[in-house]
C-alpha cells in the first residue's frame, strides 16, 4: 500500500506493518523518516516525482510504500472488561472513518469495527485523513454488524446506538463496562435491524438550525463523553 501524508507516513514507520520504503521532499523530512525506522530505504524526491508514486498532491513531502493494512480479529477487541469499542454502519466517506479512527485512537478506544460490504475500508486516504491513528487502533472488518453486535451483548457488552430521534441523552447512561458504541451512515443513520441490535439510542442535543452533525463530531462528543464518566466513576444505569 502506498501511503502519503506526512503523519500517516511518519505513524506508519513506528506502527505494526512493515515499511519497505519512504520518498521524501527534503533533508529535514528524510532525517524525520530515518529517526522513525533506522534502516528503511529513503530516497529525496521532487514534488511532481511524490504526486507520481502516490497519485495525489496532498502528499505533504512523504511518500511509502507500506504493507497490506492488518485488520484485527473482531472478537479481540472485546477482551478487556472495560473495552469500548465504536461500530460503524456503513460509513463510506474516507474522510469521516479516518476522521472517527483518529478520535477512536485519541480516546483509548479498544478499537473500531466495520462491515465488509458497503463501507470505507483502510485506504491510504483514510490513513491520512486519520493522521496515521489507524496504524496503532485496532480495527476489525465483520461480515454482518447486527450480528456482531449480538456476539458483543453475549459478551457481556452494553450496546449503545447514536439516534437523532432517540430519547435518551447520552450523558444519561452507565459508560462503565464493555462497551459498543455504534453510529450510522451519512444522512441515513443506522439500518433497521442494526438499530434493532442496540440496547438503547442515544441522542445529542441540536440547539443550532442545522438538524444534524457530522458522524465524526458525533463520534467525537460520545467517545469523550465516555471517557469523562469512567474517569469519574459515574453513569446510571
Amino acid at each position: 500500500m502506498i501511503l502519503y501524508g506526512r503523519n500517516a507516513v511518519l505513524e506508519a514507520l513506528r506502527g505494526r506493518r512493515r515499511v519497505r520504503r519512504v520518498w521524501a521532499g527534503d533533508d529535514r523530512l528524510s532525517a524525520m523518516a530515518t529517526a522513525r525506522a533506522p534502516g528503511v530505504q529513503i530516497t529525496t524526491a521532487g514534488a511532481a516525482e511524490l504526486e507520481r508514486i502516490c497519485g495525489s498532491p496532498s502528499h505533504q513531502g512523504l511518500v511509502c510504500d507500506a504493507d497490506a493494512y492488518p485488520y484485527a480479529e473482531p472478537a479481540s477487541l472485546l477482551a478487556d472488561d472495560q473495552a469500548l469499542v465504536v461500530a460503524l454502519d456503513q460509513i463510506q466517506d474516507p474522510q469521516n472513518l479516518g476522521a472517527v479512527c483518529r478520535s477512536a485512537e485519541g480516546a483509548g478506544a479498544a478499537g473500531l469495527v466495520i462491515p465488509e460490504r458497503r463501507s470505507a475500508e483502510v485506504t491510504p486516504a483514510v490513513c491520512r485523513a486519520s493522521a496515521g491513528a489507524v496504524e496503532h487502533l485496532a480495527i476489525a472488518r465483520v461480515r454482518n454488524l447486527a450480528d456482531y453486535l449480538a456476539e458483543a451483548k453475549r459478551a457481556d457488552a452494553w450496546v449503545y446506538g447514536a439516534d437523532a430521534g432517540a430519547a435518551r441523552a447520552y450523558t444519561d447512561v452507565d459508560w462503565r463496562g464493555r462497551v459498543v458504541l455504534v453510529l450510522g451512515s451519512e444522512g441515513r443513520g443506522l439500518r433497521p435491524r442494526v438499530r434493532e441490535a442496540c440496547d438503547d439510542l442515544l441522542k445529542l442535543p441540536l440547539h443550532g438550525s442545522v438538524g444534524s452533525l457530522n458522524v465524526s463530531a458525533v463520534a467525537a462528543v460520545l467517545l469523550y463523553e465516555a471517557v469523562r464518566s469512567r474517569a469519574a466513576g459515574t453513569g446510571s444505569p
